[in-house]
């Protein structure tokens, strides 16, 4: 099965059937032809690359059709897509969507017209082939681009600009007191994004009467925080297939900003 690779230098976190013209996304199998691959239950999907432009060297939309595929592709990408990242396979892009959508200029979903032709024009100013669909080549692409606006400070936070924050706004609410410490400021963010979403109505997010996450609510939940030299390398013995870019040898969990 092809899989996406994913430079060393990529991500923290927390960032993914049809026949469409030359994209096909075809059942694991070897030898096998796309015409005779047949999916069998529970199986991940693999990508043949897609060959058809959906606009041209101005960024103006081709056929109806082409655009409509590429739409049809990305809806099944977005869930269904199969790459490793940290020594541990991802399944689809979706958890990215807003964050795609955001560097994409578009705010409408994977399976739309109009995100396979943004999409489509970002790539053709990223010198990638204007497919409009969200494959292996431009998914590094983006990732890439994350990357490069990352924090690039890793010195490890002094005691005192950091916080220790109540088990109840971590995900995992039976994390140990000296694994909740993140830094002051960042913290104070985090708490006014925090209420800017519980006063949307539209997100649903439980809470509680004082403008807290309700025990229940998963979404926005602190999942990680500070952490020292000492504990970043016994996370990496334990762990010595995640490699750099799943535990980072100069992290930015040192900084205690990463959340």
């Amino acid at each position: 099965m092809k899989r996406l690779t994913i430079n060393r230098g990529a991500i923290l976190i927390v960032l993914p059937t049809l026949v469409v013209g030359g994209f096909l996304l075809t059942s694991i199998g070897h030898g096998q032809s796309p015409e005779t691959a047949k999916q069998l239950p529970g199986e991940p999907r693999r990508l043949v690359k897609p060959t058809i432009l959906i606009i041209d060297r101005v960024g103006k939309p081709t056929s109806n059709e082409a655009i409509l595929s590429a739409a049809a592709a990305n809806a099944a990408l977005s869930t269904e897509f199969v790459w490793p990242f940290g020594g541990k396979e991802q399944h689809g892009w979706y958890l990215y969507t807003a964050l795609i959508g955001r560097l994409l200029g578009t705010e409408e979903g994977p399976a739309t017209k109009g995100f396979a032709i943004a999409l489509a024009r970002w790539q053709q100013t990223a010198g990638l082939v204007p497919t409009g669909v969200l494959d292996e080549d431009s998914l590094n692409a983006i990732v890439a681009k994350w990357q490069a606006a990352r924090i690039k400070n890793r010195d490890v936070a002094p005691a005192e600009q950091l916080v220790t924050v109540s088990a109840a706004e971590f995900y995992d609410p039976e994390r140990l007191e000296e694994l909740r410490q993140v830094e002051k400021t960042t913290y104070v963010a985090y708490q006014r994004m925090l209420a800017a979403a519980i006063k949307d109505p539209s997100l649903h997010l439980a809470h509680t009467s004082d403008g807290k996450l309700g025990s229940t609510e998963k979404f926005l939940k602190i999942i990680s925080s500070f952490r020292s030299r000492e504990y970043q390398e016994k996370l990496r013995r334990q762990s010595p297939n995640a490699g750099r870019a799943g535990l980072a040898i100069n992290s930015p969990h040192f900084t205690g900003r990463a959340l």
